[in-house]
């Protein structure tokens, strides 16, 4: 996977012979607003290759969200403005037209959004609508959809796929609805997979059950997951890889238990003891973090994370660190002037 947080600089390059489904360059996306321009995503790269799950986590804001919408070619914002490449299978998706792009969309990559019951109709039966979503292709019938409906919905998951095929979206439970949402993404199998907070409302059992779903989906079909989220703790158990966002840039990237097990950036680092921990000394309380991220309309000419951060020096605040490789760990990426210390090392 290849990730960089600085504009116009590529980042590491990890796949590689296989080639990429995914392949990001230098993206940028910039909002027009009445107080000025607000760069929502800067200047990120990133690699997905079939098979791989890659997470991206970071706070609200960050520009996680926006990314993905932008790769997928669904940012339809009047006031947007995207630059950079973004090549799905080797075709740009920034230089499809709305016609090439509502083609591309369920055929080669799809989306799975957080709020599963704004995105089911609330009238037409699940199952007609998971059979639009495999009439699409244009060569399917109306019988023969609903028929791969059914077998859907059993794929993932659905007790009695017959039956509730015929429910309305407001007669099933929140993990159901995921599931169905997850079914139209699969109609017409797509090889790339966006997750945007796909578990945020499910309570613990039914957020597992889902993830475990996903993870094999990108087992038994190679399918390329893209999953945004806020919680690190999903992300280390049910990703390969790991990008962590703050302000619109990549502040640390690498294998999941890389980043987990030895965070290099600073802000990586506040993240993880932000999260409550049961192994931890008796009485350990998480640590916040401090202030808050920063307007992107006006942000920071260096790090972004240096108001933040206590071991911010007057390097930070001037220059934009860029994402360099962990001595040792050539995946393994962090951009910061003054990395937390590897154990053992001087401090």
């Amino acid at each position: 996977m290849m990730m960089s947080a600085t504009p116009h600089t590529p980042g590491p390059s990890t796949s590689g012979a296989v080639d990429p489904i995914l392949s990001i360059r230098d993206l940028v996306v910039e909002f027009r607003t009445p107080r000025g321009v607000l760069r929502a995503v800067d200047g990120i790269s990133l690699d997905v290759a079939p098979g791989e799950r890659v997470g991206i986590v970071g706070e609200s804001g960050s520009g996680k969200s926006v990314l993905s919408r932008a790769a997928m070619g669904i940012l339809d914002d009047r006031n947007a403005r995207i630059s950079g490449e973004v090549l799905i299978h080797g075709s740009s998706v920034l230089d499809l037209s709305a016609k090439q792009r509502r083609q591309l969309w369920g055929r080669q990559v799809a989306m799975v959004f957080q709020d599963p019951l704004s995105s089911l109709h609330p009238i037409t039966p699940i199952g007609e609508q998971v059979a639009e979503a495999v009439r699409r292709d244009g060569t399917t019938n109306r019988a023969d959809a609903r028929e791969r409906a059914v077998e859907l919905l059993d794929m993932v998951g659905i007790p009695q796929p017959r039956r509730r095929a015929k429910a309305r979206a407001h007669e099933l439970s929140g993990g159901m609805r995921q599931r169905v949402v997850i079914a139209i993404a699969m109609a017409a199998q797509p090889s790339l997979l966006f997750a945007d907070e796909p578990t945020t409302a499910l309570d613990v059992t039914v957020q597992a059950r889902i993830l475990d779903l996903f993870d094999e989906l990108c087992r038994e079909f190679s399918i390329g997951l893209v999953m945004i989220s806020h919680d690190l703790g999903v992300v280390a158990e049910h990703t390969d890889r790991v990008a962590v966002m703050y302000a619109g840039r990549i502040a640390e990237t690498g294998r999941v238990g890389d980043v987990i097990t030895r965070p290099t950036m600073r802000y990586t680092r506040a993240l993880m003891d932000a999260i409550p921990r049961i192994d931890g000394p008796e009485r350990s309380l998480p640590r916040p973090i401090g202030g808050l991220p920063p307007v992107l309309i006006d942000a920071p000419e260096g790090c972004r994370f240096a108001p933040r951060c206590g071991a911010a020096t007057g390097e930070c605040t001037e220059r934009a660190p860029e994402l360099v490789a962990v001595p040792g760990e050539p995946e393994h990426h962090y951009a910061c002037w003054h990395p937390v210390p590897m154990e053992g090392a001087d401090v």
